[in-house]
């Protein structure tokens, strides 16, 4: 059986525990160790090549009862360092065929790897996602344009009626957008204002989220902890306001900050 190391973080070796990380890998059966390079530390553990090479591999990747236990001892590992040292953490399947070709990167990409763990101090990312139905939001912005209008509408005949509310309804579509567009850079621009750094990531559907509701949009961002609890009740804030338009923010974390690190190359170039 031919063996990898699996990679899960790089941390400030000053900063983590005197005594050897405790805990298994991603199986029963190998404990996680450290690969030092001067004031650097790789949290890895050995892994059995074919279960993320080759045709095992592609069954394995298919089958959410292996990789879903996985995944999560990855984070767990991951979470478990950041308790002690800024990280710079690892993609899931990470692998690296020796000691010798991870300390290779180590030594190769040492001052940028300093740089980004240096720059995540004390800080954590938190996603934030925006949920909406659209028609219900829609539906309720045009019931309160017809109680508006309602003196009016009322001395109109049943037909003329009919076509000022079709007209109203057509207004309200496009009052909607433009409205919905400025919700989205004024949350953009108040959380932005609490955070480091911020990035927008790809829109997942609801086959994924398992939402009724549509995501809107998809942010990340880098929270220094100690401004963390002003952020969240920036969050609560809109939530209150935006209520009304069935417009929900639904904030996670933290998170390891992945959404503001580089990849890392599984083996060093050439």
């Amino acid at each position: 059986m031919e063996q990898g190391l699996y990679l899960y973080c790089l941390a400030r070796l000053s900063r983590l525990p005197a005594l050897s990380l405790e805990g298994e890998g991603l199986d029963e059966t190998e404990r996680l160790q450290v690969a030092e390079f001067r004031d650097l530390a790789a949290v890895w553990s050995p892994v059995d090549l074919a279960d993320f090479c080759g045709p095992q591999a592609e069954k394995h990747l298919e089958d959410l009862s292996w990789i879903g236990p996985r995944v999560m001892r990855h984070q767990e590992v991951v979470a478990g360092v950041m308790r002690h040292s800024p990280v710079l953490p690892a993609r899931f399947g990470t692998i690296f065929s020796t000691r010798a070709s991870l300390e290779q990167v180590l030594r190769r990409r040492h001052d940028t790897i300093t740089a980004v763990l240096e720059r995540l101090a004390d800080r954590e990312e938190w996603a934030v996602k925006g949920l909406l139905d659209r028609a219900v939001a829609k539906e309720r912005l045009f019931w309160g344009k017809l109680a508006q209008e309602a003196a009016r509408l009322e001395d109109l005949s049943p037909g003329k009626r009919y076509f000022e509310e079709q007209r109203l309804r057509a207004a309200c579509d496009r009052e909607f957008s433009r409205w919905l567009k400025e919700v989205r850079r004024e949350l953009w621009a108040d959380l932005g204002r609490y955070a480091t750094e911020a990035r927008e990531r790809r829109l997942l559907p609801r086959e994924v989220t398992g939402q009724g509701t549509e995501m809107i949009f998809n942010w990340a961002f880098l929270v220094l902890v100690r401004d963390v609890a002003t952020f969240q009740d920036r969050i609560q804030a809109a939530n209150a306001r935006l209520a009304d338009f069935d417009l929900r923010l639904e904030c996670t974390g933290p998170w390891p900050p992945y959404s503001f690190c580089p990849a890392l190359d599984p083996e060093p170039a050439p």
